[in-house]
């Protein structure tokens, strides 16, 4: 469970009571989309043929650019989580962040969601048990993709769930 039991106004856009502009919501996807992608060729090395993860950070980005609509981003989402089922290891989470990134259209939320399965596949990567060490490197990448724009609101984010998030955040 990556999203907390009470919803932050800050991510809920204003046309649905919250405090989010639409401009720092595409932020939110492409921030997404981006930290699934950094780790995609961890699932696509070992499921050359399953394209959905790929997919999903597709949409993110076509929905941020307002090309698809956010049913079409969340359904990709959807469809990318559903190739995790089966799979362990680093591609089972590069799935999962794939789909976060893809259900951002729908629950902006889920930004966070996309980079704490990155930093969990690349931490299934790390060898002779340096897996704080991958993951702190994952983590200050990712940090380091943040726009200015939402940087504030995500770095708060990450802080207020970072237990929920399996403190992978401790970067």
């Amino acid at each position: 469970m990556i999203l907390p039991k009470k919803r932050d106004p800050r991510f809920i856009t204003i046309r649905r009571g919250g405090t989010l502009q639409d401009a720092d919501h595409h932020l939110l996807a492409m921030w997404a989309a981006d930290c699934a992608q950094h780790v995609l060729h961890l699932f696509e090395e070992i499921h050359p043929n399953d394209e959905r993860p790929r997919r999903a950070i597709e949409a993110a980005r076509d929905w941020a650019q307002g090309r698809i609509t956010m049913s079409q981003s969340k359904a990709a989402g959807g469809h990318a989580m559903a190739s995790a089922r089966n799979l362990k290891g680093a591609s089972r989470y590069v799935a999962y962040a794939a789909g976060q990134a893809g259900v951002v259209a729908h629950v902006a939320a889920h930004e966070l969601g996309a980079a704490a399965y990155a930093i969990k596949a690349m931490c299934e990567t790390a060898p002779n048990g340096r897996f704080e060490e991958y993951g702190r490197i994952e983590c200050e990448w990712q940090r380091a993709q943040l726009p200015i724009e939402i940087r504030d609101l995500v770095l708060d984010d990450q802080k207020m769930r970072n237990e929920i998030c399996w403190f992978v955040f401790n970067c």
